[in-house]
């Protein structure tokens, strides 16, 4: 109803459930309404077609056209599986692109191929530099997989704030105060206000002078390398002025280089078992690898559904009005 493919559709509604499922709401449906008033606002193009174009046999570019960084990235993350295949690791610069969600999906699609992956984007300003109070940096996701054998796979998927910035949206949509130690307000202070951390104010980077770094060392890779937005300069996914021109970086390795596939799944089998297994400091009921947690999550929400709160019905109800088909019932 929106302008986009059935399968463009397909693609961007799996990555959304799939967020919601592993209990990342943030990144989740609550996400469409967001999209869809940039599609109507003409900042985002819905039926872009994305444009890849190949560089060397492990290196390619795609030019999203200012589409959906979905359905971007799963064009990539698949042209990248294919050559690793062949020629054992890939990578694919994306560029004038838009939010892709929650970056655990792409890694899911090359775990599922049994490939290892890295994956990285830019985002707009949230963070400041190390020592100031300014948005520079973007709160941008790392995100890595790899495949195991009776384990669940490893996925680590984080941002390099204190907590994600869809966290704090979260807590504005629900009326909520967040925690102190998240973000400051526009005279760089601390603040529990989710309007004065997305208004004036910034979030703050983990781990202080190393989640900065992080931040900028996705910028690098993911603005500057493929000619996108960079330094501040990438438009946010709720801002609906202009064209959002994100960048990503993705890279596939094949994991069966220098051993079979599986040994190196028995390999990070006996990996998993060392961190879940490991001692336990005092209460510390389970140790969880990296990515499990969510796979829980994901197994109870597939059994007893996603628990949604009135205001995200809602605002999905008036996309269903706007769009003309039947709302979906609170319950």
């Amino acid at each position: 109803a929106n302008g986009v493919s059935s399968s463009d559709a397909q693609i961007i509604s799996h990555a959304l459930v799939l967020a919601d499922l592993r209990g990342h709401d943030t990144h989740g449906t609550s996400r469409l309404p967001s999209y869809l008033s940039r599609i109507r606002a003409g900042v985002l193009n819905p039926s872009a077609i994305p444009e890849l174009s190949v560089v060397t046999p492990v290196v390619a570019q795609i030019h999203a056209q200012n589409g959906f960084g979905f359905v971007a990235a799963h064009r990539g993350i698949h042209w990248a599986i294919e050559a690793a295949k062949v020629y054992g690791i890939a990578m694919v610069s994306v560029k004038h692109s838009n939010h892709f969600g929650m970056s655990a999906w792409i890694c899911e699609e090359a775990t599922k191929a049994d490939m290892m992956s890295m994956v990285f984007t830019n985002s707009s300003p949230a963070l400041p530099a190390w020592g100031g109070k300014e948005k520079v940096l973007g709160c941008s996701p790392i995100a890595c997989g790899a495949p195991s054998g009776k384990s669940p796979a490893f996925i680590l998927d984080f941002a390099p704030s204190v907590v994600a910035r869809g966290k704090i949206h979260k807590a504005l949509r629900r009326g909520e105060k967040i925690p102190e130690g998240w973000a400051l307000d526009n005279e760089g202070k601390d603040t529990t206000d989710p309007t004065a951390a997305l208004g004036g104010g910034t979030m703050l980077p983990m781990g202080g002078f190393k989640g900065a770094g992080l931040a900028v060392m996705m910028d690098a890779f993911s603005g500057v390398l493929s000619g996108s937005a960079f330094a501040g300069g990438v438009t946010g996914p709720y801002d609906t002025r202009k064209e959002a021109d994100v960048g990503h970086f993705l890279v596939v390795v094949k994991p069966d280089l220098f051993m079979g596939l599986g040994e190196f799944k028995e390999r990070m089998d006996t990996l998993y078992r060392s961190v879940v297994e490991s001692q336990k400091k005092e209460g510390t009921d389970r140790i969880y690898f990296p990515g499990e947690i969510e796979q829980i999550t994901r197994a109870e929400r597939e059994e007893k559904g996603i628990p949604m709160v009135q205001a995200e019905i809602i605002a999905l109800n008036e996309e269903a009005e706007l769009a003309g088909i039947e709302k979906h019932v609170a319950t």
